[in-house]
């Protein structure tokens, strides 16, 4: 028994070390960098760049064009969405803080995107969202009040074709989601969400074990 825990945490480490490995794999530049510095200052969270390579995969394979994302921030998933979508997209961002947006516009424009590959929209996600054409987003990306998530499924099914693409970030929350322990509701709308999902019939999807968890689901035709 003693070796066999003595495996274990040989596994367990070799597995953590993979994983920061494939977080780290995609090297970030000058404006992503300057994104991240300003969301550090402000207080806010950004995706890894494991999760951010991730998101810029899936928009090139589903060959976005029309994408739709909730939590702004400071411009950093953005980047790597409007690096991943066809080169005349248009990344079609909403958060609640309009002065982080400003941010982005920056950080957009310091990554070399003019103006009209992106449109902010300042308010919350669960008023704006209504206002979008249905069936006219390639891929929909989620990273905004947790408490909100069964929502922006919802409102992301109505939002895509067939075939697009609706992805959640910090779906692990920190670990607390498969923390068998007392949990805050924020907790328990993610652990909702993760079973909605995978027990959807519209819906083919896969949890990556990039940055804090991102929950990916195709919309079937």
């Amino acid at each position: 028994m003693r070796q066999l825990r003595g495996q274990e945490r040989v596994i367990t480490g070799n597995r953590q070390t993979s994983w920061a490995f494939a977080d780290a794999f995609v090297a970030e530049d000058e404006a992503l960098h300057w994104a991240r510095d300003r969301a550090r200052e402000a207080g806010l969270r950004s995706v890894s760049a494991g999760t951010g390579a991730a998101l810029r995969l899936l928009a090139a394979t589903a060959d976005a064009k029309v994408v739709a994302e909730i939590g702004t921030g400071t411009g950093v998933s953005g980047i790597h969405l409007l690096r991943g979508m066809r080169p005349d997209g248009v990344l079609t961002t909403v958060d609640t803080e309009p002065e982080m947006q400003q941010f982005a516009r920056q950080a957009f424009r310091e990554a070399g995107f003019t103006g009209n590959r992106a449109r902010f929209i300042p308010g919350r996600a669960l008023d704006v969202l209504p206002r979008l054409a249905d069936g006219g987003y390639d891929l929909v990306f989620c990273d905004g009040d947790r408490l909100e998530v069964l929502d922006y499924l919802a409102e992301s099914l109505r939002l895509l074709r067939p075939g697009g693409l609706v992805c959640f970030e910090g779906v692990f929350t920190n670990g607390r989601t498969v923390d068998s322990t007392a949990q805050p509701t924020e907790v328990l709308r993610v652990r909702e969400l993760l079973r909605t999902v995978r027990e959807s019939t519209v819906l083919q999807s896969s949890l990556l074990p990039v940055g804090d968890g991102l929950l990916c689901a195709v919309k079937r035709g």
